[in-house]
Parts: C-alpha cells; structure tokens; sequence
C-alpha cells in the first residue's frame, strides 16, 4: 500500500545533527591511547617532581602577585641585619683579634713589603719621621737583644695608627701573642674610634729584639700602666726640647725608641687614613699595594724594619739584606742627628 504524505499540519523532524570531526587525540583516545616509551615515563616523572620540589619564589604565583612584597621584605631584612655605616664597630674592653686581621697585620707578605717600599709614611707627616740619636750607647737586655721601647695610650689615635705598623715590621724579628684589639676615644677630635690594637697583656718572643711596651691609659683616659724607672727616664729624656718638639712635663705621644739609636716622637702617618675604617676593612686594604691604607701602615713598617735592622747589626739577614730595607737604611743614616 502507498504511503501517505504527511499532512501539512504535522510538524517535520529535524535532521538529526552531526557530530564535529574527531581530532587526532581524541580519535588516539577512542581506539585506546599509545602506551608511553620509557623516554615520556621518565619526563613525566620528573616533570612531578620538580613541581613539588619548586621552592616557593620560584613558582609564578608569588611572582605575579606578590613579587613587589618579596622584595620589600628582603629590602627590610638588609637593612635591619647590616650594621650601620661602613660597618664599623667600635670596641671599649679588650677583644680578641681574628684570625684574619692578624695574619694580614704580622704577615702582608714580601711582595707588599716590596712593592710599597717608602710608601707615604715618612711625607704624609713629616713631624712622625723617625730621629737619629748620635753619641747615645746602644740600648739592649742583658741577654744583648736590641730592646725596643713603646710608650703610648689607648686612648691616643696616634697611637692606635703607629700600632698597626710597629705589630707589622717587630713581626719580621719576633711573634705576638695575646694582642687585642681596641678602639681610641670616641671623644677625640682627631680620628675618634680609630681602629687598633693594645699591648696591655701581651707578650712577644724573638732572638734579636727585646720589646718594652706601656699603655700609660685606657680608652677613657685612667691610667693603665705606669713605666719601670730605665724607660721613664729615655721617655722623659727625649721626648722633649731639643730632641722633640714637646716641651718638658708634657711629653706626646707615642713614643719610640729603637736600640737607642732611633727615635719617633709621633706616628708617622695621618691616623685620619684609618678613619672610619673597621679591622676587617684595614686588613682587606692591606693586601692592595696602591692603597692609601698600605702606603701608610707598611711604608711607615719598612722604615721601622730599617731602624730595627740598625739598631741589630742587620739581623736576621733574611731580613735586613732585602733591597728595599738596605735603600731605607740609606736614607735614615744620612739624616742629620737630633740634640746635636
């Protein structure tokens, strides 16, 4: 039998619509997804891994949205946790010097001693310049060791400058041991908390040379040590008119006298250099031989070295007989006699 038409009122069905072609992946998924090589696995795996691993600030995250307070907080954490200015730390009581600084202060190595020669000490203050004694007997201990005498202060930052290159050039005879480091007054107007050393408690050993030293005061000004009669005497002796330009009863600082034949009535560089500077900071410099720090500290060394090599008929001659001792020991022998 025909069929019929359908009739205009009844409504046409829709064509049924047809699904979007398949992509690759999803056709791989409907067929069963490839197994993965050995090769996929082991990425995979470590793919996880890292994820979990990431440490915080590497994850983009925090970058997006809190990279500005990050920075922030570490900006806060470098300020609060370096100390102020150039990191200079004033000490007030004796502290124990490290390793470091005192290697670099007994020990800047020939090269430097060399390279530095003169260095600026004996023209940046010519009043510090060490004075030649004539007529004077030799001054030694009674085991004939060239005895080297020290009169200063804790307080004094002539002192605190002149200690750096004394601990230097008596380290090429002798060893320290027990030194401290101590700053000058924080109330002079010259040079205040410069940076230094104290020989109240230390001890030095060495074949050639006996050393004396006196730290008369403290950093505030009482008194600390007081001399034995002999270098109360050469203090009072030279340490005035016509040796020095102090005048009697009020003798400066410090006070050196090497063997009796050479004298230092103020250090012999500006003690200004070392302003502000910390150890640390003063024994960095120390290893650069162009820097003002070492032109001053070992420059001023080698010219003690020289008076000491004087003093001690140039022993030992691994020491005295450098070329930059004997030019030194060239210069101090022609300079005129003081109190002549």
């Amino acid at each position: 039998m025909p069929q019929r038409p359908p009739s205009p009122s009844s409504p046409r069905p829709r064509p049924r619509a047809q699904p979007p072609p398949k992509s690759r992946s999803q056709a791989q998924s409907a067929e069963g997804r490839r197994p993965l090589t050995k090769k996929q696995r082991r990425r995979t795996v470590k793919q996880a891994q890292e994820q979990i691993v990431r440490q915080w600030w590497q994850k983009p995250l925090y970058w997006a949205g809190g990279g500005a307070v990050v920075v922030l907080v570490v900006a806060l954490l470098v300020v609060l946790l370096l100390p102020p200015g150039n990191g200079l730390q004033p000490v007030s009581t004796p502290t124990k010097v490290p390793a470091s600084v005192l290697s670099a202060v007994t020990n800047p190595g020939v090269r430097i001693f060399g390279i530095v020669g003169e260095g600026s000490a004996q023209t940046s203050n010519p009043a510090g310049q060490l004075n030649r004694l004539t007529g004077t007997k030799p001054l030694t201990d009674s085991a004939g060791k060239t005895e080297v005498i020290y009169v200063g202060a804790e307080y004094c930052p002539y002192c605190a400058a002149e200690r750096w290159s004394m601990i230097m050039a008596l380290s090429r005879f002798g060893t320290f041991s027990g030194l401290k480091e101590m700053s000058s007054s924080s109330t002079d107007q010259v040079a205040p908390n410069t940076s230094s050393f104290t020989f109240v408690d230390s001890s030095y050993t060495s074949q050639w040379v006996d050393f004396m030293p006196v730290e008369t005061e403290d950093q505030n000004g009482n008194q600390l040590q007081t001399p034995s009669a002999p270098v109360e005497q050469i203090f009072t002796t030279y340490d005035q008119q016509p040796y020095s330009a102090s005048t009697a009863g009020s003798p400066g600082l410090p006070f050196l006298d090497i063997g009796g034949s050479y004298v230092l009535f103020q250090t012999s560089f500006d003690p200004a250099i070392l302003q502000g500077l910390s150890w640390k900071q003063i024994a960095i410099d120390l290893a650069n031989a162009t820097s003002p720090v070492t032109l001053a500290i070992v420059g001023n060394a080698n010219f003690l070295t020289a008076a000491i090599c004087l003093a001690d008929s140039n022993q030992p001659s691994s020491v005295c007989s450098s070329a930059t001792i004997q030019g030194i020991e060239t210069v101090l022998t022609a300079q005129s006699a003081v109190g002549s």
